[in-house]
């Protein structure tokens, strides 16, 4: 209710009694969600995997918040994965609200030479090109041209040390930013060494005041275990490489953890009463940017194509099978996990959450809100 209606109650008795004589002034009761074929389309996806042993689901709304969590097979609501590319949406997110911060000098759309103080070949390069795969650095696709670069993957390195050889070392197929898509690798550890530079401080330091600290994130954290896989026990206390902080793919998190960034990216930034990211910033990661060489990628999610006006609908996979979505037009979006690290099929779960899981998603939230009057 109005405050100004509020104060008209409190100093108008005539005023007052209208307020208090019984009519139903409230909001409605927020509509519930019934989200058993959910559940039902994951259990039978695990029961006929002869790849995968568990796999767990968060469901999200703009207003209610978190409303459905569950878990399958050798899954519980508590399990920590890696997340492999499923980090991306987060680590853009970082960097957006460095961007929005007034007390910074940082623009994503400057060129990166006005924020790394070494003299290299990819200074021409924006923030926005390297998150966007469109820099013209050649990505994971190309890793046998990678030589030096190779120390994106090293825990014997720090980030700023690796950063200086990524940036003076060009790798062979370069090109001009903006002329071809290629998907991850060294343009996204650059852009970790950007914001390690604007913040004066580790990338984890940076996450953790940006997003964790607000969020109130209990796990999330960047590491890079690529080249000892075998360390990984699904504790927090088994990451490796944070020195190095994989920028792209080398997150870890909870169910809990990953839904609280997606409800900030539907409440326009916000993590309670902090303003972590504008809503402009949001919206900005979601346009489509390398749709002029022929792919519908944002900057950290890919796009559905939205058949010629913006997709409501983006999307993070990860090599590990986890994968997490918006869909912006009804206010919803979930996290679903899996913790394969053979990486034997991820493709699967992308098609099941893309073609199964949103749309069951899409009919329960659609039925519960027309039956609410919402």
């Amino acid at each position: 209710m109005p405050s100004t209606h509020l104060a008209y109650c409190m100093f108008a008795l005539v005023i007052l009694a209208a307020c208090s004589d019984g009519s139903n002034n409230s909001r409605a009761a927020p509509p519930s969600y019934d989200f058993d074929a959910v559940d039902a389309r994951l259990q039978q996806f695990l029961d006929d995997s002869d790849v995968f042993d568990g796999i767990s689901v968060i469901l999200v709304d703009t207003e209610q918040g978190a409303v459905h969590q569950a878990a399958f097979g050798d899954h519980t609501l508590e399990t920590v994965v890696m997340l492999a590319s499923t980090s991306k949406m987060p680590s853009v997110s970082l960097l957006m609200a460095l961007n929005d911060d007034p007390s910074l000098n940082f623009d994503v759309e400057e060129t990166i030479d006005r924020y790394l103080p070494w003299d290299g070949v990819y200074g021409d390069r924006t923030t926005v090109s390297l998150v966007s795969n469109t820099s013209g650095i050649p990505g994971l696709a190309r890793l046998a041209s990678y030589g030096p670069h190779m120390c994106q993957f090293s825990m014997n390195v720090t980030l700023n040390e690796c950063a200086e050889i990524l940036y003076t070392v060009e790798v062979p197929g370069s090109v001009p930013p903006g002329t071809q898509f290629s998907y991850g690798g060294t343009q996204w550890q650059l852009a970790g060494a950007v914001a390690e530079h604007v913040t004066n401080s580790s990338w984890g330091q940076a996450f953790d005041r940006y997003l964790a600290g607000p969020c109130e994130l209990e796990v999330f954290e960047y590491g890079n275990m690529w080249t000892m896989m075998s360390a990984w026990n699904g504790s927090p206390d088994s990451l490796l490489g944070q020195a190095n902080a994989h920028i792209e793919g080398g997150a870890i998190t909870n169910l809990q953890d990953y839904a609280k960034i997606l409800l900030m990216h539907l409440r326009g930034g916000r993590c309670g009463d902090t303003q972590v990211m504008s809503p402009e910033s949001v919206a900005f990661m979601q346009d489509d940017r390398a749709a002029a060489v022929g792919v519908n990628y944002g900057m950290g999610w890919w796009v559905l194509p939205g058949n010629g006006q913006r997709s409501t609908i983006v999307y993070d996979p990860g090599a590990f099978g986890a994968v997490s979505w918006l869909d912006m037009e009804r206010g919803i979006g979930g996290y679903v996990a899996i913790d394969d690290y053979t990486r034997a099929d991820p493709g699967a779960v992308y098609a099941l959450v893309l073609d199964q899981i949103i749309p069951l998603q899409q009919q329960a939230v659609d039925a519960a809100r027309n039956a609410a009057g919402n």
